[in-house]
């Protein structure tokens, strides 16, 4: 958990995603029963009274002129039915359990009119372990994220699929109805006013932007500490790193990242003869860049989280009220994705130039181009390097942001859209491409320490030590795929522990002491 940077940021939602994994058994207090049943008997005066409330008396979306059904049931599943239209890919089983976990969550603030009893069913669903198999394409986040929620509703239903977690440990996709009778179960049936509150929210996609949250931050923390080695190898000026030089700017997410980056060139005083006394801006304002996309997990991170402690439900019930509003719209959701979209982008374009710096004789201390022990017999990194680039291009593909590709839709009742979901779903790609380019760079340095010999093992940390130990020097070449895959996931891993550690949370906690 990266918990604080400098003395009044907390990553809230490192702590969402923490306290999640930590629940056990989700419940009602008193209070929050009491609130719930207000609001429900609030909805049924105003029913009683003949006044028109979406949803309830009247038809969905576009459709609100007409009345409906006299049947809360039919009313209910025939909603979930009509928006059973998600394509693609499903979303991981952690991001649909945490969606599942934000929408019960909404729901028990007393605002939506959901009776408590059937919240209960819903929360014994989440705590004995059922997880919906939710398809990732095909909402447009207006109204919520209606299609992968009804997907969601409709497995507790018992339609469609559920994810079930093997012995082996893999996920598996079943029937839904089987998951249910496994579990002990009953399925679901869905009111009007119940189907429509557990739809009408912005939680998929806010649940997968968390997770992209979690995983920009680890490709921050990695990117920093590849730098800091990189520093140190080629005896680059250290005055770009120095805590007076950050904190005249006073950007705390500058003042982070040049800490982290200190970290890895602790014993590095001066710059090395030969050196420039300044170095291409991929090294020397490396902490402004990756400061920066820190300065931006803070600002959006606060939006999400307040995304998940509130309401999106539409229509609310509150202080006596049925308000109709539009509080489904994912807006804040979708400027959050498209930003970290950005963001991937920055981080992926830095640590690329960072690797042709190293493959560049002028600019590696004179070391053979693309750091081969023999060119042109060898061509060493010189397939990673296009790769690479690729890499970065993709990135730049998928990243365009998704708000600005806002389409008028259904009868135009949603003729203004934010895509957050779409959003979520191309950062969630984009991070995978950036993995692989934080992979090629720390082989490069790897390869890069083969090269100096006795100097890179000093000060060495467990993180260059591994990959010292399981990537061994180029002697002659060899296919590199599956070595940057696997030297991705060994710097995401590092990144996480570094995060999560008492240390990493001391250095958020003093970075701008």
């Amino acid at each position: 958990m990266a918990e604080v940077m400098g003395k009044s940021f907390v990553d809230e939602v490192s702590l969402l995603l923490e306290q999640v994994q930590q629940e056990r058994a989700l419940d009602l207090l008193q209070e929050e029963q009491a609130r719930m049943r207000v609001s429900v008997q609030i909805l049924s005066e105003r029913h009683a009274a003949g006044e028109r409330i979406y949803g309830v008396t009247q038809g969905f979306g576009p459709l609100v002129t007409y009345e409906a059904s006299s049947s809360g049931h039919e009313q209910g599943m025939n909603l979930l039915a009509h928006l059973g239209t998600s394509q693609g890919p499903a979303l991981s089983p952690d991001v649909t359990r945490l969606l599942f976990w934000l929408r019960l969550q909404g729901l028990r603030r007393g605002y939506s009119a959901v009776e408590p009893a059937i919240w209960r069913r819903l929360a014994e669903a989440w705590n004995r372990g059922f997880v919906p198999v939710v398809c990732r394409e095909g909402t447009v986040s207006a109204s919520g994220d209606l299609q992968p929620l009804a997907q969601a509703a409709l497995a507790l239903a018992g339609v469609g699929e559920a994810w079930h977690l093997s012995e082996g440990g893999a996920w598996e996709r079943v029937p839904a109805a089987r998951k249910l009778e496994v579990l002990g179960l009953p399925r679901m049936e869905w009111g009007a006013r119940e189907a429509l509150a557990f739809v009408n929210g912005t939680t998929a996609s806010l649940a997968a932007t968390c997770f992209n949250h979690q995983a920009l931050l680890r490709m921050a923390r990695a990117l920093a500490a590849i730098t800091g080695r990189m520093a140190r190898l080629l005896g680059a000026n250290p005055e770009a790193y120095h805590p007076h030089l950050s904190a005249v700017r006073g950007q705390e997410g500058q003042r982070l990242a040049a800490a982290w980056i200190r970290e890895e060139c602790a014993g590095l005083k001066e710059r090395a003869q030969g050196r420039p006394l300044q170095e291409p801006y991929s090294l020397r304002c490396a902490p402004q860049v990756i400061g920066a996309v820190l300065g931006e997990l803070r600002l959006h991170g606060e939006v999400l989280a307040a995304e998940a402690r509130g309401c999106t439900d539409n229509p609310v019930v509150v202080d006596g009220q049925v308000l109709h509003g539009g509080n489904f719209h994912a807006m804040p959701v979708a400027l959050a994705s498209d930003m970290y979209g950005l963001c991937v982008q920055q981080l992926a374009f830095l640590a690329e130039r960072q690797l042709a710096v190293l493959l560049t004789p002028e600019t590696n201390g004179g070391l053979p181009p693309m750091l081969t022990p023999r060119p042109g017999a060898f061509s060493g990194l010189a397939g990673v390097q296009v790769s690479a680039t690729s890499f970065v291009a993709r990135i730049r593909q998928l990243v365009y942001p998704a708000s600005l590709t806002a389409l008028p839709t259904n009868l135009y009742n949603q003729d203004h859209v934010p895509m957050a979901l779409n959003g979520a779903n191309a950062v969630h790609d984009a991070l995978e491409f950036g993995g692989w380019v934080l992979g090629s760079l720390a082989l490069a340095v790897n390869q890069f320490s083969h090269l100096v010999g006795g100097r890179a093992q000093e000060g060495e940390g467990p993180l260059w030590a591994e990959l010292h130990e399981r990537f061994p020097p180029l002697s002659t070449d060899r296919p590199f795929a599956p070595e940057v895959r696997e030297a991705a996931a060994l710097v995401e891993r590092w990144a996480a522990e570094a995060l999560s550690s008492s240390a990493g949370r001391s250095e958020w906690e003093s970075a701008s002491a």
